[in-house]
């Protein structure tokens, strides 16, 4: 990643320099948008650093989501930023409209047609990434990895944006194309900041574990001979890999204390063993009233292996 930011700065500046010789407001905002990129992997880097610290008595779960706040702060901030920043470019270059120089557009064009290089080489990376990790489903879980994505396709599609409203400004000579262009990519990047932002937030929030991985978790605890049934079932991302796990059984009728726990004991190390990511782990035994015991499928025979 450190790779990757340093390319993004040396892109952000050459695009900046190039937008203020030439005075394109496509590649200027082209400019706003790496530079969002470059700090949007410093928002990374320190999620990825912090989020690995261990649990400690202030924060007994972990340090987990700080992925996800690191990632919201991103969305919104950066993105946000360079976003309204395009939109100014496009709305300037409308408002001064007139005779201008598009003597520095050619080097412009170079400069984005390396960008569209570099910025495709990254995208393809991620995906690769992504592939590796799972496929989408698996994969776009990580909100780093989410994110770098969303960062690299977003590039690709604003430099394109650029290469064509540039053009089309020096084709023509009207400079709607070249400001329609700095508009359409200061929306990209607001939508791209509120998909990202929401995301985070429903994951700072206390988001569910994967579907699949709950079903499985409830499978197994309904095969356990010991429980009658399952009255609740909850669990929460609380990082990446991590997720709280607590269920409210109700066992059947007759076991003693000392049975109960090594129930509990049992049930949790195979939750464990096939949920890996099921880090903390909580079962509350339900005390069910007597006649709605003698009622219940263990007691009537109509569960087997009761």
């Amino acid at each position: 990643m450190l790779v990757a930011l340093a390319a993004n700065l040396v892109i952000a500046a050459a695009k900046a320099v190039g937008g203020l010789a030439a005075g394109s407001p496509a590649l200027l905002s082209e400019a706003a948008h790496s530079v969002a990129d470059s700090l949007n992997e410093v928002f990374l880097l320190a999620a990825l650093r912090r989020s690995r610290r261990p649990a400690d008595r202030r924060h007994p779960f972990g340090y987990g989501k700080e992925r996800f706040f690191w990632s919201l702060l991103a969305a919104v901030g950066i993105f946000v930023m360079g976003g309204c920043f395009s939109f100014f470019q496009g709305i300037e270059a409308l408002l001064n409209e007139g005779d201008e120089d598009l003597g520095g557009y050619v080097a412009g064009l170079v400069v984005l047609g390396v960008a569209l290089l570099a910025e495709g080489g990254s995208l393809l990376r991620a995906l690769y990434q992504v592939r590796r990790q799972g496929g989408a489903s698996a994969g776009m879980r990580d909100p780093a990895l989410r994110t770098v994505v969303a960062e690299d396709g977003t590039a690709v599609l604003g430099v394109t944006l650029a290469i064509a409203g540039m053009a089309l400004h020096m084709v023509t000579g009207e400079v709607i194309w070249e400001a329609s262009a700095s508009l359409a990519i200061g929306a990209l990047l607001v939508y791209v900041a509120y998909r990202l932002g929401r995301e985070a937030r429903d994951q700072l929030i206390g988001e569910a574990a994967d579907p699949e991985a709950s079903g499985r978790i409830r499978v197994l605890l309904e095969a356990q001979p010991e429980i009658d049934s399952v009255e609740a079932l909850f669990t929460m991302k609380t990082g990446l890999d991590t997720a709280l796990v607590a269920a409210r059984v109700d066992l059947v009728p007759g076991l003693d204390s000392e049975r109960v726990e090594e129930v509990a004991v049992r049930i949790k190390r195979s939750i464990a063993n096939t949920v890996p990511e099921a880090h903390q782990i909580f079962l509350d035994v339900t005390d069910r009233p007597a006649r709605e015991a003698a009622e219940s499928p263990a007691a009537t025979g109509e569960r087997g292996g009761a």
